[in-house]
């Protein structure tokens, strides 16, 4: 396998790592390769892909399917294909992936890895509650684990951010869907409780809140809930994603600027609200129509902050809206849902209660916030999700997950020599007792 020297980054471009990078196609070359980390698209925000002074595995090349069964929706895919690219070759046939990201670039093996969620955890889960196996270059050796047969190894690998041995594919069940279109009703909320409450009352299959981290007094928490179905309307055509061909300069994200974008975002929807239709991509993944996004926000990149609070800590998440409106700091880009039940992974980040990811760009009072916004979560008993992080530190993180001790255990045993860091992993010191 060839190596080449290489600067590069997650997708926030705020951290960086030089390295040797190496792109097979085949599975067979990573036979007899000693434990080494791996990466897919690259686009968790921090450092969970970065390898410095270091070797990485870039498998984006090993995307190829492996098998399908049309009667079940099982799918088996090497890691490195993408979500979107499995929804654009099986939605024609009526299957999509159940869990899909906010983004239609991520691998099958980071998705794995992260054990990402979508606008449908309250319903279904996460993505890693819809893996039937996964294969692995464990120890040296090819093996394929199941939630059944090795149950342990199978909840430290989803969520496990690599530290298990190489995913080098799995075996997906798909969702069947009943056609190719979204149905989607959009409605205004003018303020925070307003907002809780429409994501508390949704029965839809999939809900998501845009928030104005801008507003404040009582507008505080405004923003805008989309409940979706799947559609049998003949979708909308979809035009050509654009891009972002430079890196935006400063002003392009200042503080009245953002407050008249979202304002105006907030307005386009009536305030009766209303219902159109949508294609999947347009809603799964809104932000791939803007190839390169992550450069509006300069050359110094940018953090995002994403959180989950228990349900009874609304008091919390409103004190931290406060403080992001407060600082002048937030992006257009700003989420809150509402997550379902826990699931079995070690470290996997979902678990019952409201989400809120919010973008800051990469300033030095951007990082002070985040890191008050990550010892309010701390002190709430919620959780920093590491998919997205790029500033907590070990304590903190290590408080938020209580099974870490049988994650650890497990990566113990498959990479003893602890080959498989990254950078992350270092940080946050994760791999020690």
């Amino acid at each position: 396998m060839r190596w080449k020297s290489d600067t590069y980054s997650g997708w926030g471009r705020a951290l960086k790592a030089d390295g040797d990078l190496a792109r097979p196609e085949r599975i067979s070359a990573l036979k007899g390769l000693p434990p080494t980390p791996a990466f897919g698209a690259r686009r968790s925000y921090g450092d969970a892909c970065l390898n410095s002074d270091g070797r990485a595995i870039d498998m984006t090349r090993l995307d190829r399917i492996l098998s399908f069964d049309p009667e079940t929706g099982l799918v088996e895919a090497e890691a490195g294909i993408s979500i979107g690219e499995l929804v654009r070759l099986f939605a024609p046939a009526g299957w999509i992936p159940t869990v899909m990201p906010g983004t239609g670039f991520a691998t099958v093996g980071g998705a794995i890895a992260m054990d990402v969620h979508g606008k449908n955890h309250h319903r279904d889960g996460a993505f890693g509650d819809h893996i039937t196996a996964i294969r692995l270059i464990h120890q040296g050796k090819a093996k394929t684990i199941t939630p059944d047969r090795n149950k342990s190894l199978f909840n430290a690998t989803r969520g496990g951010l690599g530290q298990t041995g190489l995913i080098v594919s799995a075996t997906i069940q798909m969702a069947p869907i009943s056609g190719q279109a979204m149905k989607v009703r959009e409605s205004r909320a003018g303020d925070l409780e307003e907002h809780l409450a429409l994501l508390d009352a949704s029965d839809a299959h999939y809900t998501v809140g845009w928030i104005d981290a801008t507003a404040r007094g009582s507008e505080l928490g405004r923003g805008i809930v989309e409940e979706a179905e799947h559609s049998l309307d003949t979708p909308p055509k979809l035009g050509r994603a654009k891009s972002v061909p430079v890196d935006a300069p400063r002003f392009a994200l200042s503080k009245p600027v953002v407050k008249a974008f979202n304002t105006r975002y907030f307005k386009r929807i009536p305030e009766e609200g209303r219902t159109r239709t949508r294609t999947l991509q347009d809603f799964f993944f809104p932000l791939d129509r803007v190839l390169d996004w992550n450069r509006l926000y300069g050359k110094r990149g940018f953090h995002q902050f994403q959180c989950v609070l228990p349900m009874d800590q609304t008091d919390t998440l409103h004190s931290m809206i406060e403080a992001i409106a407060g600082s002048g700091l937030a992006s257009p880009l700003a989420v809150l849902k509402r997550l379902g039940p826990e699931g079995a992974g070690f470290l996997s980040f979902p678990t019952e209660g409201y989400t809120l990811a919010v973008d800051f760009p990469n300033r030095d009072k951007a990082q002070g916030l985040i890191r008050d916004l990550g010892e309010q979560t701390a002190a709430a008993d919620g959780r920093i999700y590491l998919a997205k992080d790029s500033l907590a530190d070990g304590a903190t993180i290590r408080a938020m997950y209580p099974e870490l001790g049988k994650w650890q255990a497990e990566a113990a045993k498959a990479d003893p020599d602890r080959q498989l860091e990254t950078d992350l992993i270092r940080r946050l010191n994760l791999r020690s007792a």
